[in-house]
């Protein structure tokens, strides 16, 4: 008798199920079409910099996690809850580590405008010295006598003069 409710269950779902796992497939293939797009969009505006593969990265996991909720709510799934548990989650973490992301952001925005290159000698917040290493959360530069390191929300948001 249960075994019979089961595949009754099973044979009415069954274009449900089968619905969800083209849509699970469908949103995986257009996550590595974009993260492909956006790796070498971003690679040809700065090859030697691994921003490329970061965001590519990031791009291609949001959009395996709308498949997904989309998949589960193909199922019958009530995915109201989980949608409003990750804008909450998103909003702690985003102000958990806003200083992480401002300083995450702005590397971002240092490596696609490229307002000043490794070994130019650049002036931030009065202190200067010559670049030696852009990150995604700091601009190193080194003076004669010491390495400073300025937050990237900081070389984005204030002057830069850049001696060339």
């Amino acid at each position: 008798m249960k075994l019979n409710k089961i595949l009754e269950i099973i044979l009415n779902k069954s274009p449900d199920i089968f619905l969800a796992i083209v849509i699970l497939i469908s949103f995986w293939v257009m996550s590595k079409i974009f993260k492909t797009m956006i790796h070498k969009t971003l690679a040809k505006k700065n090859p030697n910099s691994n921003i490329s593969h970061i965001l590519s990265s990031i791009i291609k996991n949001i959009v395996l996690i709308f498949g997904l909720i989309t998949s589960l709510g193909t199922l019958g799934i009530n995915v109201s809850a989980i949608v409003a548990g990750l804008g909450l989650t998103g909003f702690a973490f985003g102000f958990a580590f806003k200083d992480m992301l401002s300083n995450f952001i702005s590397g971002v925005m240092i490596f696609i405008y490229e307002p000043f290159k490794i070994d130019d000698s650049i002036e931030v917040e009065g202190k200067e010295g010559r670049v030696v290493d852009i990150n995604l959360r700091y601009v190193t530069i080194e003076t004669e006598t010491q390495k400073i390191l300025i937050p990237n929300s900081i070389s984005v948001s204030k002057v830069i003069v850049v001696n060339k």
